[in-house]
């Protein structure tokens, strides 16, 4: 779209600002409460069927723990062999994660989600139907990389359509539904047979591909890519239909333009001296976290506190719900005691 066109379209954006300068204060305020009881509902449903990837990655998470000695018993595996079917998922992680952000710019938000709900079913189906350790590893590596892709574009298709006011807390939920669907399959794991488990591991994946027709992609997608009619609709939907988008659509517009005129980032900027710092706390508070051992006590906690002769079922139950008081204390605590302090805690 050309320079003229685009002030064409902000123009019609701003026009019923004017149009509306006439109208009563008690006019203005009746449909501002409208427009905001309209815009959350779609908001809210978004957000749930988004956070329906961040709950199917907690249940990827906290299925090998509950179902192992079951397992092992069925298909007579060794501890090595079972210790390949619950660390593969992260090898799959890797790949869906290092794809996911390609996937999620090629194919948008929703896309990306469709792909990885695809591949978490593709997952639990062979892991369903197993007949021995190959069938096992083959579905738990496919459930890590939808899991990977998972990981990105949930949050960031979550942060791209909340208004400012509300993004931070939308946003939290992500966290807060992975440690859900890590604590909920904990819990029913230890009543439930393993296959029943991975039956149930479908059913957010479902949701979410069924949600997906009902909710509108990102707008800052749709206004990357250059789909100016498509994005002016999916806000509007988003905010609601009377609420006005004038502003907001233009901020949008000014922030992807400024992005077209940034030089393309390049591999080999990393390795600048000016980056170093930088670099160093990112990926060492990512590498430090994972050396702390929460994934490996996550995969396979209920054999922890076997080893440590306490009751599994007890020990599991109580590890998962602390799990979600935490998150849900943290999501609290988060603006208001910072990240540096949490993390030093």
């Amino acid at each position: 779209m050309e320079n003229g066109d685009r002030r064409l379209l902000l123009e019609e954006f701003r026009e019923p600002l004017i149009k509306d300068e006439s109208a009563s204060e008690e006019k203005a305020a009746a449909a501002a409460c409208r427009s905001s009881k309209e815009s959350h509902w779609m908001l809210y449903l978004s957000t749930f069927v988004a956070v329906c990837g961040s709950f199917e990655y907690g249940s990827c998470v906290g299925y090998s723990s509950p179902t192992q000695s079951a397992i092992r018993n069925e298909f007579n595996l060794s501890l090595a062999e079972y210790s390949v079917f619950g660390s593969i998922l992260t090898f799959g992680a890797m790949i869906g994660a290092v794809m996911s952000g390609l996937i999620a710019d090629l194919l948008g938000r929703k896309g990306a989600m469709r792909i990885s709900a695809i591949f978490c079913i593709a997952g639990w189906l062979p892991i369903y139907f197993a007949k021995g350790a190959l069938s096992l590893d083959i579905g738990r590596i496919s459930l890590g990389y939808g899991m990977g892709i998972f990981s990105y574009v949930v949050p960031v298709f979550i942060a791209e359509i909340a208004p400012k006011d509300l993004r931070g807390g939308l946003t939290s939920i992500n966290m807060l539904m992975v440690c859900s669907g890590i604590s909920i399959y904990f819990i029913i794991g230890t009543f439930l047979t393993w296959r029943t488990l991975a039956l149930i591991g479908v059913v957010p994946c479902f949701i979410l591909l069924l949600g997906l027709f009902f909710i509108p992609e990102s707008p800052r997608w749709l206004a990357k890519m250059g789909y100016q009619k498509e994005f002016v609709a999916a806000l509007q939907k988003l905010r609601g239909k009377d609420a006005d988008i004038s502003q907001e659509a233009a901020d949008i517009m000014d922030y992807v333009e400024t992005l077209r005129k940034l030089p393309k980032a390049k591999m080999l900027d990393l390795i600048q001296r000016k980056y170093w710092r930088s670099i160093t706390i990112a990926v060492g508070l990512m590498l430090f976290q994972q050396f702390g051992g929460t994934s490996g006590i996550a995969f396979y906690v209920s054999e922890v506190f076997v080893s440590a002769g306490f009751p599994s079922n007890v020990g599991t139950v109580s590890y998962a719900c602390l799990q979600v008081i935490i998150t849900v204390l943290c999501a609290f605590l988060m603006d208001k005691a910072g990240r540096r302090s949490l993390m030093l805690v």
